[in-house]
């Protein structure tokens, strides 16, 4: 889930301040941007060719599907001390650099290093996830807005496109599960090059002040004060909720596919199922917060983005495959616009950008911890009952705690008051 706070740019360079074109640093957000999920959503469609080949047990895919969650909460709270030692750059450029190694190494030698190359390749994200919005907001204010809602695009047409092509490139290599985990690799590398001209820049996080001229201190010296957020009973409201609809989305994002294959679809148009799912989301992620920023209580919204998703989740499983398109449509939809307010609340429940970050960090690695459960819990009661009513009932179930999440994180509250 991407950091959500602003801040005065606060961006230096070694031999003064450089300003490059603002289309160099669009390119470098998109091409970064893109990678954020390719390594995750070319995996589902293809569970049970990886189970075959790679002799994975169902515990085994299970704990695949959970890997990439569990790193983001293990990792996500690394991208601060970093980006304060090193600078937001070169941390974003460091994890390009494992996010390529770690997708080469599950390439090369899929039956020993799946598992550590996507532990390699997770790790990577989290720390993309936390640092590439908060740099955006940083270095280029007055088009944070539209800059955003283009990493968010582009990070949604490498989930999609993963996602489309993991079954056709498997069948068009004769099953080759190398070459289908490999070629992620490419824009990975293509990303790390492009990214390569921002490392004139270094840029301070969030909260702390830039350096004073003629100063010899570490960057991110002079820090200001930072609000304990733990203590405050909405900051646990907002954890919840973000981790609530996380937990949603990766069961879905992990097992869809499965269920529509012994639903009786086939393999590419269950992968171009779950592509759908992400084209769902990719406006509303986009629309809710703004209608979000125009009403003082969100509680309304948050009411309908889960019945969007309960009645889409159920369509999914229950209702005629020929339907198929429009009920992933409709979850996708649902499961975009939970993300969208999300991130929405890490903003608008904060008194100040420093207390932003805070909220948006813990919400990250609380809310990622527990949204590891979700792929693990679908594929451990598929695998106990043989079938998908009682994993279904169980997502469901989990939508009814997001709406009692939803319903005390969007009232008209601050962390000062709350």
């Amino acid at each position: 889930m991407p950091d959500s706070v602003t801040s005065r740019p606060q961006a230096t360079a070694s031999s003064g301040t450089h300003r490059l074109p603002v289309a160099v640093f669009l390119v470098g957000i998109v091409t970064l941007a893109f990678n954020l999920r390719t390594a995750i959503t070319s995996l589902p469609p293809l569970f049970p060719e990886l189970a075959t080949q790679l002799h994975l047990s169902p515990a085994g895919i299970s704990l695949l599907a959970a890997t990439p969650v569990l790193c983001f909460a293990a990792f996500s709270g690394s991208g601060a001390p970093l980006s304060r030692w090193l600078g937001e750059e070169r941390v974003l450029l460091a994890a390009l650099v494992l996010l390529a190694a770690g997708l080469a190494l599950r390439g090369a030698a899929p039956h020993l290093l799946l598992f550590p190359g996507t532990v390699l390749a997770s790790a990577a994200i989290a720390l993309m996830n936390v640092l590439l919005p908060s740099l955006i907001k940083r270095r280029d204010p007055a088009r944070a807005g539209w800059l955003i809602g283009i990493y968010l695009l582009s990070m949604s047409a490498g989930a999609i496109l993963a996602s489309l092509l993991a079954v056709p490139m498997f069948t068009a290599s004769g099953g080759s599960v190398p070459l289908v985990l490999a070629v992620w690799v490419l824009p990975a590398i293509a990303a790390t090059v492009v990214w390569l001209p921002q490392l004139r820049f270094r840029t301070a996080p969030a909260g702390l002040a830039a350096p004073r001229p003629g100063s010899q201190g570490r960057l991110g010296e002079h820090s200001q004060p930072r609000l304990k957020v733990t203590r405050y009973p909405l900051t646990w409201q907002v954890m919840a909720y973000m981790g609530l609809q996380s937990l949603v989305y990766y069961a879905a994002l992990s097992w869809l596919p499965t269920l529509f294959r012994d639903r009786g679809v086939s393999a590419v148009q269950a992968g171009t199922l779950l592509a759908l799912m992400q084209l769902g989301g990719a406006g509303t992620s986009l629309l809710v917060p703004v209608l979000a920023h125009r009403t003082r209580d969100q509680r309304w919204l948050a009411g309908v983005v889960v019945a969007v998703s309960a009645a889409g989740l159920a369509g999914c499983a229950f209702a005629p495959v020929g339907g198929a398109v429009g009920w992933v449509l409709l979850l996708g939809a649902g499961q975009g616009a939970a993300l969208g307010l999300a991130i929405y609340f890490t903003m608008a429940r904060a008194p100040d950008p420093v207390a932003a970050a805070s909220l948006s960090a813990f919400a990250q690695g609380a809310g990622y911890l527990v949204a590891a459960a979700g792929p693990l819990m679908v594929g451990f009661l598929h695998t106990a009952t043989g079938g998908w009513t009682v994993p279904i009932g169980a997502v469901l179930a989990v939508l009814a705690g997001q709406f009692a999440a939803g319903m005390l994180a969007a009232r008209p509250r601050v962390l000062a008051a709350g």
